[in-house]
């Protein structure tokens, strides 16, 4: 690691502007988080256009805040009206409201902000020291491996992430399809624009996103909470006591080392990393009927991870070029749109965006430690808000957003289609995610493939004699059979099973 250099981020950081612009994020974020539904990737994907006038550094450490800080804002509404307001704290609603209703909601939120900040300060210091490594690392990579990573990187999403895997893999094949509409970079020929000049060019990244995220993602709240009034639970008193904080402490340590782990895997993220803390915690506890009913380790396990997963998602963004999860590849997007490529020769060509973006966290989880208590009476009465009212907000913003990219009006409506889509993703279980991490990496996939077969004349196999290519290609494998594997070992348990029913249901009758 160049000390010089993480000296220099600090100092970039500190400046006034780049503070100013660190609070704006996290305070962003954890309104977000606060609001069920709208998400971090949204609300990224719908301020991309205002960063066009921001300094780079300024614009990615303001939606770098907006990331993390989503995940503390989505326990409040947890923890306070059993709804997660960001899916990463689904888990914590379980234990979460139970303690709210033995009123002791001000302890449950005290615990969460205490957990978020260890874990995400914990996985920080990690991202700090791995991630020069694996940028290094990086740079013995070729089209062959980023043609291999990219595609791995795909398939991850949809086998371990959240959802049908089914779902998520037409969402992803869908998602690979539109990064081909455009002009063939290659050879110039035209693909699937329908003779329409406007598509000539592509698809642009913001229209999909705002489209998916934004109005999909408005049209679908509006329904869900379409004449469901929500009354937040009282807060009281937010400082835990020793006893709770002791006995959340090793919750905390677990969630932190979890969350740093499956944050950097592509597919992992926020959400599995909760869901990884809660399962371990329970199944380690000596009395694990506690859980659901008020455990301090339900809350403090899951929003220690989740933070923790949100910072180490940095990892292959920064390092590698890959984006982990749906809110990484918003983030992708902004820095290819602020003129940044994200890579291991990042850290060399601008340390300024790659230790300005890392130091900020520091800062920023110190500034939701401080903010996220004295701030929890302002946001439950945000929470009273009808979504009515904030949804045309949002939309206005979301289609002014859209027309200032190009200036154009045709963007709007493609925006529109894709808000639809959304919606009906949504309505039939199809998760946006995938789709959009897909056309992100589509083009990766297609030009490094390309390239490649350029270089080995044509043989696909010479993906295979290149040690790390052939090794990311065997993982790709091993996961995309892994399902298969599964589903024929329990075969036998399934075929034996309406025997021992039909037993029973004789017996019974």
């Amino acid at each position: 690691m160049d000390v010089n250099a993480f000296l220099d981020g600090f100092s970039l950081v500190t400046q006034p502007q780049n503070l100013l612009y660190c609070l704006i994020g996290v305070l962003v974020g954890m309104l977000i988080g606060v609001l069920p539904g709208l998400g971090p990737a949204a609300t990224i994907a719908i301020l991309l256009p205002i960063t066009y006038s921001i300094d780079p550094v300024s614009a990615i450490i303001m939606l770098a805040g907006i990331y993390y800080g989503a995940q503390y804002g989505g326990t409040i509404t947890s923890v306070l009206l059993r709804l997660p307001g960001e899916a990463s704290s689904v888990v914590t609603v379980f234990d979460g409201f139970a303690l709210a209703k033995q009123g002791k909601a001000g302890t449950a939120l005290g615990i969460a902000a205490i957990g978020s900040f260890v874990g995400a300060t914990v996985s920080i210091i990690g991202l700090t020291l791995l991630a020069p490594v694996v940028a290094g690392f990086a740079l013995d990579f070729g089209p062959p491996e980023y043609a291999a990573l990219a595609l791995l990187g795909v398939l991850l999403v949809a086998t371990i992430g959240s959802g049908h895997m089914l779902k998520a893999l037409v969402a992803a094949a869908i998602g690979l399809l539109l990064a081909t509409v455009g002009r063939d970079s290659f050879t110039g020929a035209e693909r699937f624009t329908f003779g329409n000049l406007q598509l000539t060019d592509g698809i642009d990244f913001v229209v999909v996103a705002m489209g998916l995220f934004g109005v999909g993602e408005i049209l679908y709240n509006l329904e869900q909470r379409h004449g469901k009034p929500h009354v937040p639970a009282e807060v009281g008193n937010v400082w835990p006591s020793r006893a709770d904080i002791r006995q959340s402490s090793g919750a905390i340590g677990r969630g932190s080392v979890i969350g740093f782990v499956l944050g950097v895997l592509p597919g992992g993220g926020a959400v599995m990393s909760s869901l990884a803390a809660y399962a371990t915690e329970k199944r380690i506890s000596k009395n694990p009927e506690r859980f659901g009913r008020g455990a301090i380790e339900g809350v403090a396990a899951p929003e220690t991870a989740n933070n923790a997963a949100a910072t180490s998602s940095f990892i292959p963004l920064l390092t590698i070029g890959i984006p982990a999860n749906a809110s990484m590849a918003m983030l992708f997007g902004a820095l290819l749109i602020l003129g940044i490529n994200p890579g291991p020769q990042l850290v060399e060509e601008r340390p300024d965006v790659f230790w300005g973006v890392i130091n900020s966290m520091y800062i920023g989880n110190l500034i939701l430690l401080i903010l996220s208590i004295p701030l929890v009476g302002l946001f439950v009465r945000i929470l009273r808000v009808r979504p009515a009212i904030l949804a045309p907000i949002t939309a206005l913003i979301t289609i002014l957003g859209v027309y200032t990219i190009n200036n154009s009006t045709f963007d709007i409506f493609v925006m529109i289609v894709f808000g639809v889509i959304g919606y009906l993703m949504k309505k039939t279980g199809f998760e946006p995610g995938p789709l959009v991490l897909a056309f992100v990496l589509g083009s990766i996939v297609e030009a490094s493939t390309r390239r490649s077969l350029i270089i080995f004349d044509g043989d696909p196999t010479g993906f295979f004699t290149r040690p790390i290519s052939g090794t990311i290609l065997v993982l790709f494998i091993l996961v995309a059979l892994t399902p298969l594997a599964r589903k024929l070992l329990r075969r036998p348990a399934h075929g034996s099973a309406p025997t021992h029913d039909r037993h029973d249901a004789d017996a019974t009758v």
